[in-house]
C-alpha cells in the first residue's frame, strides 16, 4: 500500500513537472545535448579507429618492405640478410611483433626476428589465398595468447626465380588497447564536458525564465491583495504581457465597480415599491392586508438574496477579497451570547491566522445564518470550530464546524432542509431561506456544506472554504 501510494506521489510530481515550461525546456535541450555528445563520441571513436589501423596497416607494409629489401639469397641458394626493422620490439621474445622469412622455391634456410622463439603457422592459400601481387593479410593467435595480424607476401629473390615468402606480424591487441584507453578518455572528458554545459544550459535558461517567476510572484501578490498592478522593469519579450495584463486588471476592476453601482441602484429603485405596499397592506389590515405584506416581505427577501448573487457573480475569481476569520468570529460570537444569554457559546481557533478569501460580509451571511439556526434550536449550547488544511497540491483551505445540543436533522432529510423556502418545523419562526442562502454562497464560493449528527446530540453544520493566499 505504501509502495503504491510513493508510485502514485511520483507519478504525480512528475506530472507537475512535465507541464513545467523551464522543465521542458531544460528536459528538450538536455535531451538534445546527449544525443549530440553520444553522436560526437562514436564519429571521433569510429574515425580514431579507422585512423588507427590504417596506421597499423601502413607500419606492417613498410616494415614488410623494408623485410624484402634486407633479404637475399647466396651462391648456394641459402637466404641470408640481417634486417632491421627499427623496432626493439622484434627484439623482445614473445612480444607479438615478429617477422620471419621462408623458403618457398630454389632457396633454403630460414631467417626469423628474436621475438619469433616459436614458429607461428600460416593457413594454407586455399583457406587465404593471394592476390595479384602475390600478397595477403590474416588474423592469428600469437605466441602469448595475443591477437596478430599478418601480413604476408610471395617475392623472387633473383633473375633465376627463386622464390621466398616474406612474414611481418604485428600486436593487434595492443591495438585493441590503445583504442579502448582512447574511447575511455573521449567518454570521459565528453561526460565532464556534457555535463558542465547541460549544467550552464539549464542556468542560463532558469535565468532567462527569471521575469515570468517575476510576474507570477507579482500575480500572486494582486490575487492576495498586496498590490493592485504588475510593476517592474520588463524585457521587451514580457513587457506588452505586463501592459494587457494591467489593463485587463483595471478594466474587471472597472466592471466590478459598474455591477456594484447597478446593483446599488436597483436596490434603491425597488425599496419604494416594497415600502409603499407594505404600508398598503397594514392600512388595508385583515387576512387580506396580512397576505399582501407577508408577500412584499417575500419579495424583499428574494430581491436582496439575488441581488446578493448577482454582487457575487460580479466579484467572483477578480481581485480576491480578505476577511479575517478568528476576528469576525469572534465579535459575532460576543453578540450571539449577549441576544442568547441562557446558552453556552463556545469557539475553538487554531493558533494561525487563518484569512478567508472573500468578501468580509458574504462570511458574515454564511456564519451569521448558520449561527442563528444553532442558536434557534439549541437546548443550552452551541459550539463553534475553524480548522486550517493543508493539501498538497491543492489550494489551502478551512472548515467552520458549528454545531448544537437540538433536536437535530435526520439524515434523510437533510437535502430538504437546503431547499429554499422550505422549513423542516412550522412551530419555530423563519423564512427557511437560511440554510438555502448558506449553500448558495458556499457554492458561489466553490465551497462545500455538510449536515449531519453533532456529537452534542443535535446539528453539525461543517462549511469548507478557500483561504487567502498569504
Amino acid at each position: 500500500m505504501a509502495a503504491t501510494l510513493t508510485g502514485r506521489r511520483l507519478v504525480s510530481a512528475l506530472g507537475r513537472r512535465a507541464n513545467s515550461l523551464a522543465f521542458r525546456v531544460v528536459a528538450f535541450s538536455t535531451v538534445w545535448a546527449l544525443v549530440a555528445l553520444v553522436v560526437i563520441a562514436t564519429i571521433i571513436s569510429t574515425l580514431f579507429r579507422q585512423a588507427s589501423e590504417r596506421g597499423f596497416e601502413s607500419l606492417l607494409t613498410a616494415h614488410l618492405f623494408n623485410l624484402i629489401s634486407s633479404v637475399g639469397v647466396g651462391e648456394e641458394g641459402v637466404l641470408e640478410g640481417a634486417p632491421n626493422l627499427g623496432d626493439l620490439r622484434f627484439t623482445v621474445p614473445r612480444s607479438g611483433w615478429y617477422w620471419a622469412v621462408e623458403p618457398v622455391s630454389g632457396v633454403s634456410g630460414q631467417l626469423a626476428s628474436l621475438s619469433l622463439v616459436e614458429p607461428i603457422a600460416s593457413p594454407p592459400p586455399r583457406e587465404v589465398p593471394f592476390s595479384a601481387q602475390f600478397q595477403r593479410s590474416y588474423v592469428t593467435e600469437g605466441l602469448a595468447g595475443e591477437v596478430i595480424e599478418v601480413f604476408e607476401s610471395e617475392f623472387a629473390l633473383d633473375a633465376d626465380n627463386r622464390v621466398a615468402r616474406f612474414r611481418v606480424m604485428g600486436n593487434r591487441t595492443e591495438l585493441e588497447a590503445d583504442i579502448a584507453e582512447f574511447e575511455r578518455k573521449l567518454y570521459l572528458y565528453l561526460s565532464l564536458f556534457g555535463a558542465g554545459m547541460i549544467a550552464i544550459n539549464a542556468l542560463a535558461i532558469l535565468i532567462g525564465l527569471g521575469p515570468l517567476r517575476r510576474v507570477r510572484r507579482s500575480l500572486a501578490e494582486i490575487r492576495t491583495g498586496a498590490a493592485q498592478r504588475l510593476d517592474g522593469d520588463f524585457p521587451r519579450e514580457i513587457a506588452p504581457l505586463a501592459a494587457e495584463t494591467n489593463a485587463l486588471i483595471e478594466s474587471n476592476r472597472r466592471i466590478v465597480e459598474r455591477s456594484r453601482t447597478q446593483v446599488g441602484n436597483l436596490a434603491h429603485s425597488l425599496k419604494t415599491p416594497l415600502a409603499v405596499l407594505t404600508n398598503e397592506a397594514r392600512s388595508i389590515g385583515g387576512a387580506k392586508g396580512t397576505l399582501i405584506a407577508d408577500q412584499a416581505a417575500a419579495m424583499r427577501q428574494q430581491v436582496e438574496h439575488y441581488l446578493q448573487r448577482a454582487r457575487m457573480a460580479a466579484q467572483r475569481d477578480t481581485i480576491v477579497f480578505r476577511t479575517p476569520v478568528g476576528a469576525t468570529l469572534e465579535r459575532m460570537v460576543r453578540v450571539m451570547a449577549k441576544l442568547n444569554p441562557g446558552t453556552r457559546l463556545t469557539l475553538a481557533m487554531p493558533d494561525e491566522d487563518i484569512v478567508f478569501a472573500g468578501e468580509k460580509e458574504d462570511f458574515e451571511e454564511i456564519a451569521g445564518n448558520l449561527l442563528e439556526n444553532a442558536m434557534k434550536w439549541a437546548r443550552g449550547a452551541v459550539a463553534v470550530s475553524v480548522t486550517a488544511h493543508e493539501d498538497d497540491g491543492q489550494p489551502r483551505s478551512f472548515s467552520l464546524v458549528i454545531e448544537d445540543d437540538g433536536p437535530g436533522i435526520p439524515e434523510e432529510r437533510t437535502r430538504e432542509a437546503l431547499t429554499r423556502g422550505r422549513r423542516l418545523d412550522e412551530t419555530k419562526p423563519g423564512t427557511g431561506l437560511g440554510l438555502a442562502i448558506v449553500a448558495d454562497l458556499v457554492r458561489e464560493y466553490g465551497g462545500s456544506l455538510g449536515l449531519g449528527r453533532s456529537g452534542l446530540g443535535g446539528l453539525r453544520a461543517t462549511v469548507t472554504l478557500r483561504r487567502a493566499q498569504e
